[in-house]
């Protein structure tokens, strides 16, 4: 990915962190499987819901890491029986995924519930301290 120019800025200090979270996040938009909603909570909260027909909650993993949610799905094709399976028509994705989405400081996954094929994941974003701190100024010499 090409380096974004608003942040070769002389005058934005210490944002590389900042340009390397727009990275991660462009990156997992160009990602298209499984499909998936962000929905804003009547809380200010965020309630992601992916459409994930046909995995069970053994298969699913939900979990955060640096930073990012990572909702990853593992089918076992073997185990169910479909390798035998003679298929006419194949519309129903039975791969595996991994989806990531970028956090914002702060955010909190509160739950994840897996209900008619679809996985909803509710996060909050809790109200931040407000801090003020003064800074001394000391004379020199």
């Amino acid at each position: 990915m090409t380096r974004t120019i608003l942040f070769d800025s002389p005058f934005l200090l210490g944002f590389e962190h900042t340009r390397d979270l727009i990275e991660r996040a462009a990156k997992a938009a160009s990602e298209s499987y499984p499909p998936y909603n962000v929905e804003q909570s009547e809380n200010g909260g965020v309630r992601i819901t992916l459409a994930v027909a046909g995995f069970s909650p053994e298969q699913l993993q939900v979990t955060v890491e640096g930073g990012q949610l990572i909702v990853a799905g593992k089918r076992d094709a073997d185990a169910r029986g479909e390798a035998e399976r003679a298929f006419l028509h194949r519309g129903i994705a039975a791969r595996g995924f991994v989806r990531t989405f970028v956090l914002a400081e702060g955010m909190e996954v509160q739950a994840a519930t897996l209900e008619h094929g679809l996985l909803h994941i509710d996060l909050a974003r809790p109200e931040p301290e407000r801090l003020v701190k003064r800074i001394p100024i000391r004379s020199a010499g």
